[in-house]
């Protein structure tokens, strides 16, 4: 019953999809390239993303892998997350997997959990112009849209035409609305549609066409880059959370080095990061940045994962020590000062891109933690090394010395004394030159005696 239903709603929507003005759609045909030609090694699919679909299909809807899986497949790459489209609405895919939750107002879509495993899945889109539920800003932004049409309206709606690939499990076949895989061969990023246009709906997509180009090594198409660096402005009006995840992906993308270099060379890292373009003008706040995204990437490309706190934590260390040394000036005692300058980056930071609590948090505790590596002395070095955060902080110590903001043999103590023996450790300490402590005298109990001194004189 469930199914003839579903069929049924299926069939009124294709009935409905025809008075749909092809104008809008674009592209009505697609290239359908066979699995003997795209080659994709279905051993690097996600056994999730095939049974969502194979759930999809067999209730009677169309579904395919679709996006930047589907291009990761056809480059030999295996896919970090697989997407699924389909002409299902979020309801009715919320009906067919019973581990499944719909989210999002700008967009809605669907989670559908196998295990630890999350595939999302959205309906295909339509002109975000047709009636229904949609809104765009005065600038060309669109802010909600939720207005579903055909698989040729949706391929319409990508981004870039290495991206308006579907991938059917069932079939094995791919669909290639737009020339995405001749781009591919041809090493090319292209905007579907008029760059200005696509920019001004979703500023973003700078953003992206930057961070591709980086990671698989693709030359922006010249239509797609030209008007990047007038748009800029364009990425103010972002709300910050789009802005602190597609900033997340960049710079964890394996490739951040190169993306960073990207970002300066279209203008793009302005204000994305407050001051960091001022940063990378300086050869010691370059070098410091560069090697900890080095550090990044060299992780990811062997297969270690990296913290975004650790991350940023080097981005914004820097601003740090410019505040730092400000309130230091105006008579503040060091530690103090440090907590000012911290709880002012990050203030300031909140304002472009909302980095979330939890990984600002673990940032000033690695922050917190610098001055307590210059202090050698006594039982502070055991404390630290007990410090939850002690790694982080360690690592975070070594980039500042190979940056040659400190001296080298500092991060060599730390890394002889974290692994030597007690004997070893105590003949390493420094001579503790500190302030001593001023020892409290014993309160007088109640009803004692006054102390006297010794008789000076004899009878």
């Amino acid at each position: 019953m469930i199914k003839k239903f579903l069929q049924k709603v299926f069939s009124k929507r294709e009935k409905a999809a025809i008075a749909i003005n092809q104008a809008d759609v674009g592209a009505t045909t697609a290239n359908v390239i066979s699995a003997k030609t795209h080659k994709i090694d279905r051993n690097l699919i996600s056994p999730a993303a095939l049974k969502t679909c194979e759930g999809l299909q067999k209730a009677g809807f169309q579904a395919y892998i679709v996006g930047g899986a589907v291009r990761d497949l056809l480059m030999q790459y295996k896919p970090k997350d697989f997407d699924v489209a389909t002409n299902a609405t979020p309801e009715e895919v919320y009906k067919i997997f019973r581990r499944s939750r719909i989210i999002g107002k700008r967009f809605r879509l669907v989670h559908v959990m196998w295990g630890n495993e999350t595939i999302e899945v959205s309906t295909f889109r339509g002109h975000h112009q047709n009636t229904g539920d949609a809104k765009t800003a005065d600038s060309g932004r669109i802010i909600r849209d939720n207005i579903f049409g055909t698989i040729e309206e949706d391929a319409v709606r990508r981004d870039f035409t290495a991206n308006a690939l579907y991938y059917d499990a069932a079939t094995e076949k791919v669909l290639d609305f737009h020339n995405g895989v001749a781009d591919l061969k041809a090493k090319l990023l292209r905007m579907i549609g008029d760059p200005v246009t696509r920019y001004q709906e979703d500023p973003v997509r700078m953003l992206r066409a930057v961070r591709l180009s980086a990671k698989l090594g693709l030359k922006i198409e010249a239509k797609t880059e030209a008007p990047i660096r007038k748009m800029a402005d364009l990425l103010q009006d972002v709300p910050p959370s789009r802005l602190f995840d597609e900033m997340l992906k960049l710079f964890l993308s394996g490739h951040a080095v190169e993306s960073i270099n990207a970002l300066r060379a279209q203008h793009l890292h302005h204000g994305l990061l407050p001051l960091l373009d001022v940063v990378l003008e300086q050869p010691m706040g370059e070098r410091f940045v560069m090697l900890a995204l080095k550090n990044t990437d060299d992780r990811i490309l062997n297969g270690k994962s990296s913290n975004p706190s650790f991350l940023f934590a080097t981005l914004l260390w820097h601003e740090v020590l410019a505040a730092w040394q400000t309130y230091q000036q105006q008579g503040n005692p060091p530690i103090p000062a440090l907590h000012m300058a911290m709880n002012e980056v990050i203030d300031i930071q909140a304002e472009k891109m909302a980095i979330h609590n939890r990984f600002t948090a673990t940032m000033k505790e690695i922050w917190a933690m610098q001055p307590r590596f210059e202090q050698r002395a006594g039982k502070r070095p055991y404390a630290l090394l007990t410090h939850p955060r002690y790694r982080a902080g360690y690592d975070f110590l070594l980039l500042r010395c190979a940056s040659g903001e400190l001296p080298e043999d500092i991060g060599e103590w730390w890394t002889v004394f974290a692994d030597a023996s007690t004997e070893t450790r105590t003949a390493m300490l420094l001579p503790d030159t500190g302030p001593k402590k001023r020892r409290r005298r014993p309160r007088k109990k109640a009803g004692s005696a006054p102390a006297t001194t010794a008789a000076t004189t004899s009878e």
